[in-house]
């Protein structure tokens, strides 16, 4: 069976972008993948800052990369950036870290002036891990990510055609396993 992980890098407890990957997550478990959800921030701090990959916590996450046939990658902009949360993981993969793996990047951010930031920083540490394919990603505005009283995602409405179009792009690499061009990001609404 195909499997999924998607790694989520936000520092919050209350995490946006965590709930949206965990709401991509789901959407992709119903497509009949085996999934996984490595929320970096649960992660032990001392053994993730001082890279001990061999620390029994990290090394099963680092593990299920590596098992792992596609992966989204999902951060909240810092600067204009990735969070650092997610970079310090991501510093402990193996060079060719995501070989053979189809790669499905996710950025939130406060304002539309961050949208370009999954091309010009994300994506480009995500290419120097190797991956077979990185599809078109997602930048959703905070705005646009709501939590209902129930604790469930509410995205604005033209947001869930983006995610759509994202999620099958992703389920179209990882089932055709043939390497399709590169697209720039789908930035903001309609876009």
């Amino acid at each position: 069976m195909t499997s999924l992980l998607a790694i989520s890098g936000s520092p919050a407890v209350r995490s946006r972008t965590a709930l949206l990957t965990g709401h991509l997550v789901q959407r992709l478990s119903l497509e009949g993948f085996q999934t996984g959800h490595v929320r970096v921030r649960d992660l032990p701090a001392a053994e993730l800052l001082s890279g001990r990959a061999d620390s029994p916590v990290l090394y099963r996450a680092l593990e299920a990369v590596s098992a792992a046939d596609g992966v989204v990658v999902a951060t909240p902009a810092y600067q204009a950036a990735y969070s650092g949360l997610l970079k310090t993981f991501i510093d402990l993969l193996p060079r060719n870290g995501l070989a053979g793996k189809a790669v499905l990047p996710l950025m939130t951010g406060g304002s539309h002036a961050h949208a370009l930031a999954i091309d010009y920083a994300l994506r480009p540490v995500l290419s120097s891990l190797g991956p077979r394919h990185i599809v078109r990603g997602v930048f959703v505005l905070d705005t646009d990510i709501g939590i209902g009283a129930d604790g469930t995602l509410r995205v604005a409405p033209d947001t869930e055609p983006r995610l759509d179009q994202a999620v099958g792009e992703f389920l179209a690499a990882l089932r055709s396993g043939v390497q399709q061009p590169l697209l720039p990001s789908s930035r903001v609404a309609g876009g």
